[in-house]
This record gives C-alpha cells, structure tokens and sequence, in this order.
C-alpha cells in the first residue's frame, strides 16, 4: 500500500473546513465539499460516499466533521481508522478552545502535517491495524452473541420466575388443605368422642338403672 492510497483529508466544523491536507491536484475538495453539505448535521455517525474510483469517507461528532478521500481499493476500515486518530489528535489539540473559533482554514499550517504524518502512520501499519479491526471485530459479534444469550437468559428466568410462583402457590394451596384436612379431622374426632361418652353416659345410667331396680327388688341391704 502506497501513501498515494489517500488523497485528501480535512476537519471542519458544521460546514466550514478548518484544516486540510493534500499533495494531489483534481476535484477532490469540491467533491469534498459537496458531500459535507449533505451529511445531516445533528447526527454522529460514519458516511462514505463513492465517486470515480474513490470513496469519500466522513465521521462526524458534536458538530465537527473529518474526512478522507481514498482510492477504493483501500478498505473503508482502513479509512474509518485514520479519521478516528485525526479527530482524537484534533480534539486533544482544540477541542474546547480554539476548534470552536477557528476561521475557515487558519488551522492548515498547524494541522495540515499532523494530517500527513497520520496517513503515512495508517500506510506503514497498515496490515497490523486490519488484524486489529478484524479482532474488534470478532470481539464485537462474541459480546452481541453473549447479549443475546444473556436476554435468552432472562426470559428464561422470567418463565422460572413464573413457574416458581406457581409452584409456591400450589404448594400453599396444597398446605392449606392440609390445614383444612386437619380441622376436618380433629373435627370429625371431637363430634365421635361425643357421641362416644353420649352412649357411655347414656350405658352407665342405664347400669345405675338397672343396678337399682335388682337392690330395691330384692332389698338390698346388710
């Protein structure tokens, strides 16, 4: 991969380009510019737009926007990875400050080799910084697959969770007609004791009865 994989660079603020960076001639920032008019304002996202054999690749956040054009044999990771390391080498130089006031392109002297030295930096890495983007990668679709795993999880444990309640609820039902069946019990045994010392009761007076009828018939005394 040759330097001449990127093009042209800049950083602008809305729609006012701050910096820029190229040792090419054409149409580049024109293009450039016609494509920052486009990108939605309130949004901090990635674009990449194609246009002769070049993309031009943007990121945006809080109001500032960064671009590369690059040939489009050049993977848009490749691409996306040198925007993030201008804007995070922009905003430790300007950010709060003079990236706020700055007017169009007064930041070109100071900016403009800071640009160049993080293309040729993207250019010279360029193999170990792919494996990188390859292992952010896969790490990122084993953390969604752990996420959908963990969801899967819960749902299942709002179904235990269910299921325990309803469980818990028979087993207290359950208790409760043990508690019923008891009463029952200790009910149906009290009514059979009584009726049990009725009819003892009701036998020994008709022993006493009986006791007395045979001493009075026959005179019981010493």
């Amino acid at each position: 991969m040759g330097q001449e994989s990127f093009i042209y660079s800049f950083v602008a603020r809305g729609t006012m380009v701050l910096a820029e960076y190229t040792e090419f001639t054409g149409n580049f920032p024109s293009i450039a510019a016609q494509c920052l008019q486009k990108l939605p304002s309130s949004s901090n996202s990635k674009f990449t737009y194609n246009c002769d054999h070049h993309t031009f690749n943007f990121l945006v956040e809080d109001g500032f926007a960064y671009c590369v054009v690059a040939k489009d044999a050049l993977s848009k990771q490749i691409s996306i990875a040198f925007l993030e390391r201008v804007k995070a080498d922009f905003k430790k130089r300007y950010g709060g400050g003079k990236a706020s006031t700055a007017i169009p392109k007064s930041l070109n002297k100071e900016f403009g080799p800071v640009m160049k030295e993080h293309m040729e930096y993207i250019v010279d890495h360029a193999e170990e910084i792919e494996k990188l983007i390859k292992v952010k990668a896969q790490v990122s679709e084993v953390k969604s697959i752990m996420l959908e795993n963990i969801d899967k999880a819960i749902d299942r444990g709002e179904n235990l969770t269910v299921l325990t309640d309803k469980t818990e609820n028979l087993r207290s039902q359950a208790q409760e007609y043990k508690k019923q069946g008891t009463q029952v019990r200790r009910k149906l045994w009290y009514q059979n004791m009584k009726i049990k010392l009725v009819v003892l009761g009701i036998l020994l007076l008709l022993v006493l009865i009986i006791w007395l009828s045979v001493c009075h018939g026959f005179n019981c005394t010493d």
